[in-house]
């Protein structure tokens, strides 16, 4: 009648299977590690000091550009003409992540 082999159906269904259970271990495993990190961060967050650097903010005001959002460049080593072009520290947002607390704004 054709169509597909019994064996190949076995081995096609039995693949399925195991692929979509180790995807499900996968998800389930990876939602419960993200829960117990949010509530231990909460914890954290309750009993922490306050960031010193960013005043808890978790951003500053970028250091490269000055919280201008751009910079005077030039390709030349004596330049003739300042290009002004994107900051690429703080791509143009005009406030960086605290490297002290790393944006969480507390130490």
């Amino acid at each position: 009648m054709g169509g597909i082999p019994r064996p190949l159906r076995i081995l096609a269904t039995t693949a399925a299977v195991f692929v979509g259970g180790a995807f499900t271990l996968s998800l389930s495993s990876s939602l419960a590690i993200r829960a117990l990190q949010s509530v231990s961060d909460a914890k954290k967050r309750k009993i922490a000091t306050k960031c010193e650097a960013c005043k808890g903010s978790g951003f500053y005001p970028c250091k490269l550009c000055e919280g201008k959002s751009t910079i005077e460049w030039s390709p030349l080593f004596d330049p003739v003409v300042m290009n002004p072009c994107l900051c690429p520290t703080c791509e143009g947002n005009k406030v960086q992540r605290c490297l002290n607390c790393l944006g969480k704004g507390y130490a």
